[in-house]
């Protein structure tokens, strides 16, 4: 048997192997993340007790709302966040040096409302400082963080101060972003995205041990928690990522609520989506070289499959690239056979792929029908697209940012502009 396993390995070209790789690899997380989803699902969503009730001696939960350049939309994003019906809040704005009518907006609205509280930054700091700046003024021990573009569900923050109050240990809860936008084929698509992909996968992980990054748009966390692991980095491009991380590696539990609905705008034009994922990509390197040591203790052994996972996703891109680049220059060279590619096209290892796919699509979907008003669904056909554009732009970023992530100055400080909002009509 062992003699047949070396012969084996002796005969399998790189082409093959490369292959192999790029089918094997998202054909086994897809099934790891549908399980995992579904255990998930039943435990803790399928009969969820009603919503948690909080009267006026409930702790204080203090949102923040970091705003850079938002005056488009930091008016709804404000309105909403006062409109929660947990009982005891505060909205705390961070104008992280904004040059358009932010700050003349907020200072009107905080001149409507005394829950309203306004830090003033003289020169964009970028987003982690500027939610350190709010955590270090509020007079909570438990924190939301929204983006200045996101609307809070009215029991968004009941959900998760449920989670924060359970036990002493859960730094920090990441909630289920809806996207709004849906007027064009990209928008369609992300909406099932960030049901049959994101959601599932953050189920998943919760499941299997530890979640890769709180979400970005909408986190809440216990500011004990923070204090003692440094609050956000900001060096690094996703502060959401970074953060999690070090909770995760401190021994802080990070939970996912999925009825914790924050909805939000998402780009719909290819260089806004680029611009997003490659930022995102580049975090994710980030934090892998910067935490990369860490992982390599015994104490951290719960966080080896997220790691492990998102090394695989990292040589996924590049065996995907060597094989598009095989592919082309043997349209151009005669090439030995054993790097010889002579299609990319779905063969029917990838019809079984995408039957696979579409099975994730529809559980997930299926999944967060309830979040959504059953719209979700709707997006199924527009889902199938999802391999071909995110799959091909995933490979792209992840290629692009690890040289990108290498070659960046350690100390530089994080400043980036937000994408476009989607497509006004």
């Amino acid at each position: 048997m062992f003699i047949d396993a070396l012969n084996w390995l002796q005969n399998l070209s790189v082409r093959n192997a490369l292959f192999a790789f790029a089918f094997y690899y998202p054909l086994l997380m897809a099934w790891l993340w549908i399980i995992g989803g579904i255990w998930f699902y039943l435990r803790r969503e399928w009969h969820r007790p009603a919503l948690p009730a909080f009267d006026h001696t409930a702790p204080g939960c203090s949102i923040l709302i970091p705003c850079y350049n938002e005056e488009q939309h930091v008016t709804d994003t404000i309105r909403f966040a006062l409109a929660t019906r947990y009982p005891n809040i505060e909205v705390i704005v961070i104008n992280d040096g904004s040059t358009d009518q932010t700050e003349q907006i907020v200072e009107e609205l905080a001149k409507q409302d005394s829950r309203i509280r306004i830090v003033h930054l003289a020169n964009n700091q970028g987003k982690a400082f500027a939610l350190r700046a709010g955590a270090l003024v509020s007079k909570y021990e438990y924190l939301v963080c929204i983006d200045g573009d996101a609307l809070l569900h009215p029991y968004t923050v009941h959900w998760m101060m449920d989670h924060l109050l359970s036990g002493p240990r859960v730094g920090a809860v990441t909630g289920n972003p809806r996207i709004i936008n849906r007027s064009s084929l990209l928008g369609k698509i992300q909406v099932g995205e960030f049901s049959s992909i994101i959601g599932l996968i953050k189920r998943a992980q919760r499941t299997y041990g530890r979640i890769f990054t709180v979400s970005g748009a909408i986190a809440g966390f216990r500011k004990t928690a923070l204090h003692r692991v440094g609050y956000w980095s900001e060096n690094i491009v996703t502060e959401d990522i970074d953060i999690s991380w070090r909770l995760q590696l401190d021994h802080w539990d990070i939970r996912y609520e999925a009825q914790a609905l924050c909805y939000l705008y998402m780009p719909e034009t290819l260089k806004g989506l680029w611009s997003q994922r490659l930022r995102w990509a580049q975090g994710g390197v980030e934090v892998l070289l910067k935490y990369g040591k860490a992982l390599f203790h015994w104490k951290s052994r719960r966080f080896w499959g997220v790691a492990f996972e998102y090394l695989l996703s990292v040589g996924w891109s590049y065996a995907m690239l060597i094989i598009f680049i095989l592919y082309f220059a043997g349209l151009l060279f005669d090439l030995p056979e054993k790097w010889y590619v002579a299609s990319i096209l779905p063969q029917v290892y990838g019809l079984f792929l995408g039957l696979t796919c579409l099975v994730q699509f529809l559980v997930s979907l299926w999944m967060d029908r309830r979040y959504d008003q059953g719209r979700v669904l709707r997006n199924y056909i527009w889902v199938i697209w999802y391999p071909l554009l995110y799959w091909i732009l995933s490979m792209l970023t992840t290629v692009v940012a690890l040289p990108k992530a290498l070659l960046k100055r350690s100390k530089k400080r994080a400043r980036w502009e937000s994408p476009d909002r989607g497509l006004r009509v």
